[in-house]
């Protein structure tokens, strides 16, 4: 069984990277881009991320960067600057190009997080890497245990993983084991997850579904050459285009003896 899923994720991973199952542009590719070890670039990519929950990622991130670009809106993405404006200043600011959906709520939820960052760091969330020695268990600790209600949404089993995943990404951050840093668990991961066998019908409706899918990539992956956070963009892109048939695809490829 393991062997199995795990030739189908060679399988996958090539046909990620080849281009097979889209992805040529991500969500986060909308983005100002600026210089990667910025304060501006780790903002950018951070509090959009709280609001990325029950939407479309590329709608979220079109209007976050349209909110970046616009000098009257620019300032939601400066934690001292947001707390020096008024809630219906940020309100308007947020809602112009709809990167907040839910005008009170997501607006509470931003200048929470911005309020965070000022009495923690001075603004600067860099810092919180820094002070864990940009650790992923410790960051992770930090945020989801130890400080959950100063995170709002941040601090949520799927956008955190998936936030640092992306400051990975989008940034100059490196850290110190990101073999740590687990599959973030949206809906298509957890459909993908499913689609291969690693959890159950009855698991899939389960109310703790997001932990068991961490914990059986990172079970899966153990002794491996793949780290859990390796597949998630996969993952991802095949459950959104609709499962590619692996099995017809590995066919393909070794009648083309390119396995």
């Amino acid at each position: 069984m393991k062997d199995e899923i795990l030739r189908k994720i060679d399988i996958l991973f090539m046909m990620w990277k080849q281009g097979r199952l889209g992805g040529e542009f991500m969500p986060e590719d909308e983005n100002p881009h600026l210089e990667k070890d910025s304060l501006e670039n780790y903002l950018y990519f951070t509090l959009p991320m709280a609001l990325n929950y029950q939407r479309n990622s590329y709608t979220l991130w079109e209007s976050a960067n349209r909110t970046y670009q616009d000098d009257t809106t620019r300032f939601v993405f400066d934690p001292n600057a947001v707390l020096q404006h008024s809630f219906e200043e940020v309100q308007y600011a947020l809602t112009k190009y709809k990167v907040a959906l839910q005008k009170n709520k997501q607006t509470e939820i931003w200048i929470k997080l911005c309020n965070t960052f000022v009495e923690f760091y001075g603004g600067d969330i860099r810092k919180l890497f820094e002070e864990f020695d940009y650790d992923v268990d410790r960051i992770r600790d930090f945020v989801q245990k130890k400080n959950k209600a100063r995170f709002p949404y941040l601090s949520g089993t799927k956008i955190c993983n998936y936030w640092l995943y992306v400051l990975w990404q989008y940034t100059g951050l490196e850290y110190t084991n990101i073999g740590h840093l687990t599959v973030a668990p949206d809906t298509h991961v957890i459909k993908a997850t499913h689609r291969l066998g690693l959890i159950t019908d009855e698991e899939l409706e389960s109310s703790n579904v997001q932990l068991l899918v961490i914990d059986r990539w990172n079970k899966l992956f153990e002794g491996t050459k793949y780290k859990p956070i390796d597949i998630h963009t996969a993952l991802w892109l095949w459950s959104r285009n609709g499962f590619i048939d692996l099995d017809e695809s590995i066919l393909n490829m070794e009648k083309c003896g390119n396995i």
